[in-house]
């Protein structure tokens, strides 16, 4: 597969941008997996602006939603001159002296609203779903140094993108816990039906 020009800097992007995976980054910019982590966390490539490869040509939105929605699925650079493409909502270009600040941001969302999904965090502060599990499990590398601290303070989202995340979370929570409910109350109604038909038992 032929390499995305500046692979660096279109792999910063696709960590900024994008909910793709680690390895699937890693592939379409021919950097090992260690490497692109390492930009998520702040630690490699601090000093390199992001690339968008929609507006280069090098991608289209639609193969970004392809491999977003499957991470097994591969990126295909494609060969045709696409022009800048409308991109969906999604998180903004994260500024690099702001990219360290991530860690801090995803323990506090974390700790704070547990009932965001990896998807909202991702796009509230521009991470990746492993960096997220990481710090839900504790297992990231520099979790010891890791101190949570509000998104919207660190200058990562704004404060009206986050109270949409808490409320569009809280309300697909209050619909599961309603269906559960719904079908824990099927089963109750259910059981006095089969002891009123049972035989009464005498002496």
């Amino acid at each position: 597969m032929t390499q995305p020009l500046m692979p660096m800097a279109t792999a910063v992007w696709l960590i900024d941008n994008t909910a793709l995976t680690f390895t699937q980054i890693a592939e379409f910019c021919q950097l090992h997996e260690l490497e692109v982590q390492g930009i998520a966390d702040g630690t490699v490539g601090t000093h390199i602006v992001g690339q968008d490869p929609t507006v280069s040509g090098q991608l289209t939105q639609a193969e970004l939603d392809r491999c977003q929605a499957d991470p097994k699925a591969r990126l295909v650079l494609t060969e045709d001159d696409v022009k800048a493409v409308t991109r969906t909502k999604g998180p903004r270009y994260t500024p690099v002296s702001k990219r360290q600040d991530k860690p801090d941001a995803i323990a506090w969302l974390v700790r704070h609203h547990p009932e965001l999904t990896d998807l909202q965090i991702s796009r509230l502060v521009g991470t990746t779903k492993p960096t997220i599990q990481g710090i839900r499990e504790r297992t990231h590398w520099n979790i010891q140094n890791i101190k949570p601290q509000d998104p919207v303070g660190l200058g990562l989202c704004r404060q009206l993108e986050l109270d949409e995340a808490v409320q569009l979370a809280a309300e697909k929570r209050e619909k599961a816990a309603a269906k559960a409910s719904k079908a824990a109350g099927s089963q109750e109604a259910e059981k006095p039906a089969e002891t009123a038909d049972a035989p009464e038992v005498t002496e």
